[in-house]
């Protein structure tokens, strides 16, 4: 079973936490995915680890960790790798892989323009 773990930061702000968890919900509506959890990176709970552990209990053999990150900066390049690396050390019969942050993305333009429209 593929499971989802999206990582975003993590903010002392519950308002800002609730934005991953609620992607997590409607992902969850859209998709086939088996498991699907949101984690962060630090400040708010779960974090990366315990979400891994999560999915693993949930019974994933693949888990894809999803960076709601928009760049490539030192958490996704750093800190993500370090993590993928040392989940796939503990879990050996899982398989733990890092997709890309969301910035680069053909549509996020789309999600621009739509933002600049909605200026007040």
């Amino acid at each position: 079973m593929i499971a989802i773990q999206l990582i975003a930061h993590g903010s002392r702000r519950d308002e800002a936490n609730a934005d991953l968890e609620e992607v997590a919900t409607r992902l969850r509506e859209r998709s086939d995915y088996g498991f699907i959890v949101a984690s962060y990176l630090e400040i708010a709970d779960p974090s990366i680890p315990v979400a891994a552990r999560l999915c693993v209990a949930a019974g994933a053999t693949e888990v894809l960790l999803m960076p709601y990150f928009l760049s490539a900066g030192s958490h996704v390049t750093r800190d993500l790798q370090r993590f993928r690396d040392e989940l796939n050390a503990e879990f050996a019969g899982v398989k733990f892989r890092l997709c890309p942050p969301l910035g680069l993305h053909q549509l996020m333009l789309d999600i621009i323009c739509d933002r600049l429209g909605e200026a007040e």
